[in-house]
């Protein structure tokens, strides 16, 4: 009913396609929301099909109390996740208020105070208040993305020093509680982790792409099977990495129930401030680490961290 409502017409094969069902049962669910009173004319013929009439709407949503709190728990859960798009799910939240009972209410503001996600502030009662915030071009980005991933960025590194690209979007994603774009920059010829915070006046670019995504996808896998930094990481190391790692990097799981794992990095063996990070991260994620391949550099700055605690 919700994916009829949401079109003006649609035919059979459409139906078919979309929930993979066979002809017969297309016409016999139709014919049942049909005979439940929603607005369908049918038109025959080639090209024919079902038209839904004009300013006719699903009834509204009816919560019982259990989906009411599941509900309001999950936006409790997303208070501190620097989600986008918060002045809607501030409306949202006040949409379930509002259409909760009294005594449901009561409940909300309860488990309000009772339920702690991490990074929750328990000193804030607040029933309403949904103070995180993803950076202002965040929500500007997704929505040229779903148009068009060859944008147009100003990357502002330092402030006062603006550096406009053109760039292919790949991801975006937080990590480490922060939101990051994974994009192929066509001037630098690299892939490059920009944190959305420092991005303003993104904008669908009106440059012709000097790449096929698909030649931009090949490039990335090829650098990643040149990658210098391969890893194999036991249980506790998964643990780890899922707590804290640097962005970008992906893990394949390589053993049952995600016993094992492995990840490859490319790293910059004359940035002396990565090769560091990358060390103590290393060490942090266990004595279970294995590892494939690893540049000198970086090798050697284990070393001297081992003779260290030693």
């Amino acid at each position: 009913m919700r994916y009829i409502n949401n079109r003006a017409h649609f035919t059979i094969a459409e139906i078919q396609r979309e929930f993979k069902i066979s002809r017969a049962t297309a016409i016999r669910d139709i014919n049942e929301i049909q005979a439940m009173g929603f607005p369908l004319t049918t038109e025959l013929g080639r090209g024919g099909g079902y038209h839904v009439l004009q300013n006719h709407y699903l009834p509204a949503a009816r919560f019982t109390p259990d989906e009411l709190k599941a509900i309001f728990i999950s936006f409790i859960a997303s208070k501190n996740s620097q989600l986008p798009y918060l002045h809607n799910r501030r409306s949202i939240t006040e949409k379930l208020i509002g259409i909760a009972s009294q005594t449901q209410q009561d409940e909300l503001i309860e488990l309000n105070h009772i339920l702690l996600f991490e990074n929750t502030n328990p000193a804030n009662p607040n029933l309403l208040e949904l103070d995180d915030s993803a950076p202002p071009e965040l929500n500007q980005l997704i929505s040229l993305a779903v148009r068009d991933k060859h944008l147009r960025v100003t990357y502002e590194h330092s402030i006062g020093w603006p550096q406009l690209m053109d760039v292919y979007l790949l991801h975006i994603f937080n990590s480490n509680a922060q939101w990051l774009v994974e994009v192929y920059d066509f001037d630098a010829d690299e892939f490059r982790y920009l944190p959305v915070v420092m991005l303003r006046d993104s904008a669908i670019s009106e440059q012709a792409m000097k790449l096929t995504e698909q030649e931009i996808l090949n490039k990335k896998r090829l650098r990643a099977r040149e990658s210098n930094l391969v890893v194999k990481l036991d249980a506790t190391g998964i643990q780890r990495f899922k707590r804290m790692h640097p962005p970008g990097i992906s893990l394949s799981f390589t053993g049952m129930f995600q016993s094992s794992g492995i990840f490859n990095v490319q790293l910059d063996v004359t940035d002396a401030e990565e090769l560091a990070y990358y060390a103590d991260w290393l060490l942090f994620l266990g004595k279970g680490v294995v590892y494939d391949r690893i540049p000198d550099e970086l090798r050697m700055i284990l070393r001297e961290r081992f003779t260290h605690f030693i």
